[in-house]
């Protein structure tokens, strides 16, 4: 059997920026934007490229310890934090996949995701395994801009594969034109745009009817036949016209999340895709198309399997548990583009240990303990000695993962004398499933959110800054266990 999608994730930061909120600060110098509704995803000053790809990969994998028949992973971004790492082989660590997986990353294009979707499709068609592909970006915008508003943070992720197909990839087709809407040269931290009528009529227009023909024909499936048009686009309606220049139904323009999400640049294809996936039957055909340094399209049908998959939460699970955050100062220190007064606790040096950090990469990336095969008891973080009380004991530990149990609260502390990014800085002793006990940081959290017995669940996010340098240090936090909707603003 040709090789498909076999699983899919999301991940969709729980912060939602007020548009109304960033008009209002901003009404002084550009009134433009006074009408803007709805909200874009925000993420948290402890979330970047790499936490999200984790967490929408964790939403696709699900909470399985075995995750060795992952072969290969493909990490796509525009804005990876490291130009000399392999930020894949961080999301790998995290991900505790196997040394032997092959990591590689992405980016340069909004349509280097579907780039990797053929890719990964090539590659397991030719060597057989599971790619996992995870789209992920987290862009700065010039502030008092139509980007700052239309755009959003997110993730997306999907596995591909021989078995347990869910959507069969029935052709696609691509076009590598040099055609420049935007760009960003290196060392800079904002795209540049071109003119918007430019790009809509000469671009999109022109290029997009190609690309999409063309995967029609090598699928031989009718543009009328589609159930499901994915095309993401800032642009109002460009989707929608784009159908019809292709003789698409109207009816089957998928939902472009603007009105909460925000358009999240490289995921948002994938991210859209996660979320027709997530209601779509047997059966129907998927157009996913993608404007970029040319154009790409992807012709898919759902195949009766799809009943039997889902993500952990989902796009409808993110989108429920989002807070409105009103305030637009928090959100431009959260990107580092306002910078606050920290005092003189923040002036520590937060150099790491590289030797160290090495050596206990799968405690601190992946959230490995050690199990004691005599007693039973958990250790973090894992050693040669277990340290029971009146049980001495060598080399008696196993690895034992903990990212995907959840913990309850034992104590806790809010305080705001030491500097955080987001006071009061907020941490306490957590106490997993299966035993282990750590003192965790919390985030995500708000005012009366944390209590003793609290549950909680962990997530992988920034640990420290070490702005010296230049490095990010990464490490688990714990945070309540998700609610449902809270249309509250956020006081974190």
């Amino acid at each position: 059997m040709t090789a498909g999608i076999t699983g899919y994730g999301s991940y969709i930061p729980r912060l939602r920026l007020s548009r109304q909120a960033v008009a209002q600060a901003n009404a002084w110098y550009a009134p433009q934007f006074a009408g803007r509704k709805g909200t874009r995803s925000m993420a948290n000053w402890d979330e970047d490229s790499i936490t999200m790809a984790v967490a929408a990969a964790r939403d696709c994998l699900g909470a399985a310890d075995d995750r060795s028949h992952i072969d290969s992973v493909q990490l796509v971004s525009s804005t990876l934090p490291f130009a000399e790492r392999l930020n894949a082989g961080v999301v790998c660590e995290a991900l505790t996949l196997d040394e032997n997986v092959q990591a590689v990353d992405m980016g340069g294009s909004p349509s280097a995701a579907l780039s990797a979707l053929v890719a990964g499709l090539d590659r397991v068609n030719a060597r057989g395994g599971n790619t996992l592909v995870i789209a992920t970006d987290h862009r700065k915008t010039r502030a008092a801009s139509s980007q700052e508003l239309d755009c959003g943070d997110g993730a997306a992720a999907v596995t591909l594969g021989h078995e347990n197909v869910i959507a069969e990839v029935l052709g696609s087709a691509t076009l590598t034109v040099d055609f420049v809407d935007h760009f960003r040269m290196a060392g800079e931290d904002i795209d540049y745009h071109w003119e918007e009528r430019w790009v809509r009529d000469e671009g999109i227009s022109k290029l997009g009817p190609r690309a999409i023909a063309a995967a029609l024909q090598k699928a031989g499936v009718a543009a009328a036949a589609v159930d499901h048009f994915i095309f993401p686009t800032t642009f109002a309606k460009m989707d929608a016209q784009l159908a019809k220049a292709c003789g698409i139904r109207a009816e089957a323009v998928a939902d472009s999340l603007a009105a909460t999400v925000g358009e999240t640049g490289t995921p948002h294809a994938l991210l859209m895709l996660a979320a027709v996936l997530e209601r779509a039957q047997a059966g129907q055909h998927i157009l996913l198309a993608q404007f970029g340094a040319g154009a790409q399209a992807v012709v898919l049908r759902v195949t009766p399997a799809i009943a039997a998959f889902r993500p952990a939460r989902g796009v409808s699970g993110w989108l429920a548990r989002g807070v409105e955050e009103q305030s637009y100062t928090k959100f431009l220190s959260f990107r580092e583009q306002l910078r606050l007064e920290r005092g003189m606790r923040g002036e520590q040096d937060r150099k790491t240990a590289l030797s160290t950090a090495y050596r206990h990469r799968a405690a601190i990336l992946g959230l490995v303990a050690g199990r004691c095969e005599v007693t039973g008891s958990v250790h973090f973080p894992p050693s040669r000695i277990s340290y029971d009380q009146g049980k001495p004991l060598q080399d008696t530990q196993k690895p034992h993962k903990l990212a995907e149990r959840r913990g309850q609260v034992l104590s806790w502390s809010a305080e705001s004398l030491s500097f955080h990014r987001a006071p009061p800085h907020q941490y306490g002793q957590v106490d997993f499933e299966g035993g282990g006990r750590i003192l965790m940081e919390f985030t995500d959290v708000a005012k009366g959110d944390i209590a003793s017995g609290t549950e909680v669940e962990m997530c992988f996010r920034i640990k420290d800054i070490d702005e010296l340098r230049g490095f990010t240090r990464y490490f688990w936090k714990a945070t309540p266990v998700a609610r449902a909707a809270d249309t509250t603003a956020s006081k974190e």
